[in-house]
């Protein structure tokens, strides 16, 4: 991660020597749950409290939600009185004793009173979340529409006020640092909650310079508080999975803030369209109904977006394995009326005539299913239940077993149990879902079978671990009442396999591209994006800085390294000849991508990097999204320098390197002294010349911005259809 200038950042109160976080509960890898607010019991609705939480299985707990209040402070409604978070009580609930030491009650006293008992397991706040990312609810329950996110982050004043108000937040409840659960700073139209597109629309090319802003104002401020309390404090993010929303999001330059990402790997499909798929599949099988008809697989050569394997290489292309954790879902989606598919898995689950689609949807909704398949709806703005399928897995169970639990009356729901409900489980995508052939009903989350084989990938693959929406839908089985009910199950499955894995990856390069030890000054930066839904190809203008004290030559390489998400024909439309020079995956990605990075190169353009601050532009392209560039190496005169960038841990920075000719022909010294031989063939004015194809003319070498023919090179326009690249 980036480093807090001038702060002496107490990391080693939560990593170790090697850069990996130090685990409670003999885990090598996390296990991360949301705790949420409403499930209190007071509805008369099964209550899922503190003391339910498996603490000694786990290793964090995100408390749903906080969010951003008038003042542009992080709040839970602290000063109403009876809020959840600090002032409700359980008398007679056996394990809901408050702790009489501390002076607030309600779930924040029980959080705090398990915490000590259970030394090591972090509990982080999470702010924001899909209702509260563009607003909050206020002490009636009301929601109230102040921009959330959106509107905080049009001004760095409105950023320090409310980090300010988190490291206080932090400090007055004894919390281990904060996560942001933004939805979603991406500039992609139409993303997000529809009750807060007045405020993303409007922003949308400013909403992720705000997001990096607001993310580098915390870090900074965490770790000065960190310095100041002797204890670190730990900033994470839930991020999106979805190759569309990530497609406006640049390349997340804020990752190398994040302690780790939490990946939202769920939610990727649901009654928000008609294509009938899992909630969250962990790899593709090139079948899938919305890319399928989107035509994605024909466009980006078979990789499909919509899965868990994907978004973790998308990440892993910015970060360590170990900061990067799995998302699951611990509740379902579904559809009525499906038709078509196997099993319904991949039908089409069209909305009929009249229905009354959520707002967002264009009119173009799934028919989403509603009563006894849906209990654990949510509201529109009039009160009515929204039809989606979303139920705990203890509640698909019971389905399953033909049982509807003495539950179901509190949550509202009368209706009586039609048909069968068989599971079914997808060795390729590791898609679990249950089939009601009579109602024509599919619900899709993660039981037993999809947990554990995506225990096993996390484990396999290196990552950091596993994210959980929401612990309150694992399960048991009530032998008394024949039914399941809240438990922990699954997270018991997690811990079996992730207490016996190896420790997670803690290095950004594999071992087959050794870094050097010393380093070179130079930042990156990456600017001028389009829009997401323009942003084809990706395109933006990537500026290398040379921060140190010694020029870059012409000739020199620089090479790196980018996620294996794309298709991996990196180039650019600058002449500096960029092109991947290695792949870690070709083809499609059905049952996962191969590896993690693609490898590019380019050449530095005539008048090299100067040093104390200068800088070469390279407009690079490329196809699906990627994160930031990583594993940077550039070489001069044969000598490798990784670089100040990635942050590398043990590098030392130099200002003195190798020097030569270098026009990265060999045959030049960088300052039009050459030989006079060109290598690259000559310029013909009938040939039609591509974009990155190399000639020679008049005594230099030149390479085609983009697509021409019959015009000549010429030194002399350096924004024409020729890039000047080395005198002969």
């Amino acid at each position: 991660m980036a480093q807090t200038p001038g702060v002496n950042t107490p990391y080693c109160d939560v990593y170790d020597t090697d850069g990996r976080e130090i685990l409670p509960n003999d885990l090598d890898r996390r296990i991360i749950g949301y705790f949420t607010s409403w499930r209190t019991g007071k509805n008369g609705q099964p209550s899922y409290l503190a003391n339910d939480i498996p603490w000694d299985q786990i290793s964090h707990i995100n408390y749903a939600f906080a969010h951003i209040d008038d003042d542009w402070k992080v709040s839970v409604n602290a000063d109403v009185a009876g809020n959840a978070a600090t002032d409700m009580t359980w008398p007679g609930v056996a394990g809901a004793e408050m702790d009489p030491t501390l002076p607030y009650d309600g779930y924040f006293n029980l959080l705090s009173k398990y915490k000590k008992a259970n030394p090591g397991v972090k509990v982080i706040p999470a702010v924001g979340g899909w209702a509260e990312t563009g607003g909050y609810f206020d002490a009636n329950g009301d929601r109230v529409a102040n921009g959330g996110f959106y509107t905080l982050t049009d001004s760095q004043a409105r950023i320090d006020t409310f980090a300010d108000s988190v490291v206080d937040f932090v400090r007055e409840y004894g919390f281990d640092g904060i996560d942001i659960d933004y939805e979603y700073p991406t500039s992609n139209g139409q993303a997000g909650n529809p009750d807060d597109f007045s405020f993303s629309d409007a922003r949308r090319g400013k909403l992720f310079d705000g997001y990096v802003d607001l993310m580098k104002t915390l870090r900074e401020k965490l770790d000065a508080a960190g310095a100041e309390d002797g204890e670190y404090y730990m900033l994470t993010a839930a991020v999106p999975s979805s190759g569309w929303l990530l497609r406006g999001m640049e390349v997340n330059q804020v990752t190398q803030y994040l302690d780790y990402v939490n990946m939202m790997t769920y939610d990727l499909h649901g009654a928000w369209n008609e294509y009938v798929g899992g909630n969250g599949a962990l790899f593709d099988d090139g079948k899938d109904p919305e890319l399928s008809a989107a035509g994605v697989y024909g466009a980006y050569k078979g990789i499909g977006y919509l899965n868990g394997d994907w978004s973790s290489a998308y990440w892993r292309g910015a970060m360590q394995g170990g900061r990067v954790n799995l998302g699951v879902p611990f509740y379902t989606r579904g559809f009525q009326s499906v038709n078509g598919g196997e099993n319904g898995m991949g039908g089409t689950a069209k909305a009929p005539a009249g229905f009354n689609c959520p707002a967002g949807t264009n009119n173009k909704c799934g028919y989403g299913a509603e009563g006894l398949d849906n209990l654990w709806y949510d509201t529109d703005p009039s009160g009515l239940a929204i039809p989606a399928g979303v139920n705990p897995i203890w509640h698909a169970l019971n389905l399953e077993n033909g049982v509807t639990g003495d539950y179901v009356a509190s949550y509202g729901v009368t209706d009586t149990l039609e048909g069968d409900y068989v599971r079914y489980f997808d060795t390729v995508t590791k898609n679990e879902w249950w089939w009601n052939a009579q109602t024509r009903t599919f619900l899709s989350g993660d039981s037993t079978e999809a947990i554990q084989a995506k225990a096993d990938y996390v484990a396999d693959t290196g990552l950091g671990g596993m994210m959980i929406w929401e612990f309150a839908g694992d399960f048991d089985y009530n032998t008394s009442k024949g039914q399941y009910e809240m438990g922990d199950t699954l997270v018991g499955i997690m811990h079996e396999t992730l207490s016996t894995a190896t420790p997670y990856g803690a290095t950004k390069a594999n071992a087959d591209r050794v870094m050097p030890t010393q380093a070179l000054d130079i930042a990156i930066d990456y600017t001028e994006f389009a829009l997401g839904d323009n942003n084809y190809p990706i395109a933006p203008k990537v500026v290398f800085t040379n921060n140190g004290t010694v020029d870059i030559p012409a000739g020199s390489k620089i090479s790196f390294q980018y996620a294996t998400t794309d298709t991996g024909e990196m180039s650019d439309w600058s002449g500096f000849g960029t092109t991947t020079i290695s792949k870690g995956h070709t083809g499609d990605n059905i049952g996962g991508l191969d590896g993690d990075f693609h490898t590019a190169q380019f050449t530095v353009p005539t008048g090299g990097i100067p040093a104390n601050g200068g800088e070469i532009v390279n407009n690079l392209k490329w196809t699906l999204p990627v994160a930031q560039f990583s594993n940077v190496i550039v070489t001069i005169d044969g000598v490798d320098y990784s670089t100040t960038y990635d942050h590398l841990r043990g590098a030392t920075v130099v200002d003195e390197v190798s020097t030569g000719n270098g026009d990265g022909t060999g045959n030049g010294d960088g300052n039009g002294t050459g030989t006079g031989t060109c290598a690259a063939p000559a310029w013909d004015a009938t040939t039609i010349y591509r974009g990155g194809e190399r000639v020679s003319y008049n005594g230099a070498e030149f390479t085609a911005r983009y697509y021409i023919t019959g015009t000549a090179p010429s030194t002399t326009d350096p924004w024409g259809p020729w890039s000047h690249v080395a005198t002969c």
